[in-house]
């Protein structure tokens, strides 16, 4: 993620694992939340579930399998899955810091003057 930058993700605690679901922004989030007829495509920024083993939002993500699914969620199906989370989850946005310093590093030795 580029600094600057707005992540904005649904984070499910579920009994075993945590999942994530990563959404475009919370405006079409918030949409969706009151109206079901909006697409999830507008919605979600990818139809994959994540999971952090039990570490939180903030763990390393993996991508969940489908037996994780069926065991919280009732079904292999990534997209019911999606709309569980998106639907129980709690919603959390961060930004990113910009980058400090050198940006670009190929312009040669940095002299300090």
């Amino acid at each position: 993620m580029r600094g600057g930058a707005t992540e904005t993700k649904i984070h499910y605690k579920g009994n075993g694992e945590d999942f994530l679901v990563f959404v475009d922004s919370k405006d079409d989030y918030n949409k969706w939340v009151s109206d079901k007829s909006t697409p999830l495509a507008q919605v979600v920024s990818g139809f994959e579930v994540f999971t952090t083993h039990s570490q939180g939002a903030q763990g390393r993500l993996e991508t969940a399998s489908k037996s994780m699914l069926e065991n919280e969620f009732g079904t292999a199906n990534a997209d019911e899955a999606i709309k569980q989370i998106l639907e129980k989850g709690t919603l959390q946005e961060s930004t990113m810091p910009e980058r400090q310093g050198r940006k670009n590093d190929s312009n040669g030795e940095f002299i300090g003057r």
